[in-house]
């Protein structure tokens, strides 16, 4: 078990030397695809409790603000899903809006290869307003790895963002995901997930300028057919919003 402890603590450290996923989908991916013929219907809900207050770049500041995504994702093989997604925004005045669309098709290695470890890779692509995003057409490469040894679960998401649209067109972005965390008992796992984004892949922003996150989570396994994930956030970096809430509840159909 050592061993296992020991390397998840790496992931998330390393991490740290790595902008942060935002903040309609704050999630980990694990590598493990829809079942065929399935579909998983998720409802994200995250609110910003501490966050921008001011217009920025013609993006809407983002304090007190509650972000609501609906992602559908079916399996259309055991080994290849696609997932679909739509962000909507309430704003602290109760006002509401829609924000954009995105799809997201995933591969991921066959159980039957006996790899040691998971392994998929999404490619998700959309767009979404302008002021909500400086960035209004995006795509995003994901690869996922991930192992759970005994109770612990470790998933590492080294993802690659590209901006199409906006002031934000400046190549490909490092954003890694980190997931670490260990089941108590039967039902609740808890453990600290990370979100980052350090700027162009060979050319990474200062410090200042970077996007860092880091999440308390729980994850209740009280049924196969139902997901349900929770944190709180804490923004590590100028760049990042200071406090957010993110709850994840889906159902397999």
């Amino acid at each position: 078990m050592k061993k296992p402890l020991l390397f998840a603590a790496v992931l998330l450290l390393a991490g740290f030397s790595l902008k942060a996923q935002n903040n309609y989908e704050i999630q980990v991916y694990g590598a493990e695809t829809v079942e065929k013929g399935h579909t998983m219907l998720e409802l994200h809900s995250n609110f910003t409790t501490i966050g921008s207050t001011d217009v920025q770049d013609g993006v809407l500041p983002t304090n007190h603000v509650e972000h609501e995504t609906i992602e559908i994702t079916h399996g259309w093989t055991p080994w290849f899903e696609t997932g679909f997604y739509f962000f909507n925004s309430i704003g602290a005045d109760g006002s509401t809006g829609y924000v954009g669309s995105h799809i997201r098709p995933r591969i991921a290695a066959p159980d039957s290869w006996k790899w040691p470890v998971g392994v998929s890779l999404s490619v998700e692509f959309g767009f979404q307003k302008a002021a909500f995003s400086a960035s209004t057409a995006s795509l995003e490469i994901r690869p996922i790895v991930d192992k759970k040894w005994g109770g612990l679960y470790v998933a590492l998401n080294p993802t690659l963002d590209e901006s199409f649209a906006g002031p934000e067109e400046s190549g490909l972005i490092f954003s890694p995901n980190v997931k670490a965390s260990y089941d108590v008992s039967k039902v609740v796992a808890l453990g600290f997930e990370y979100y980052g984004s350090t700027g162009p892949v060979f050319n990474w922003d200062k410090l200042s300028n970077q996007d860092h996150q880091i999440f308390i989570a729980t994850d209740l396994n009280f049924s196969e057919n139902w997901e349900f994930n929770a944190g709180y956030g804490w923004g590590l970096t100028q760049q990042a919003d200071k406090g957010i809430i993110k709850v994840i509840l889906g159902r397999r159909f």
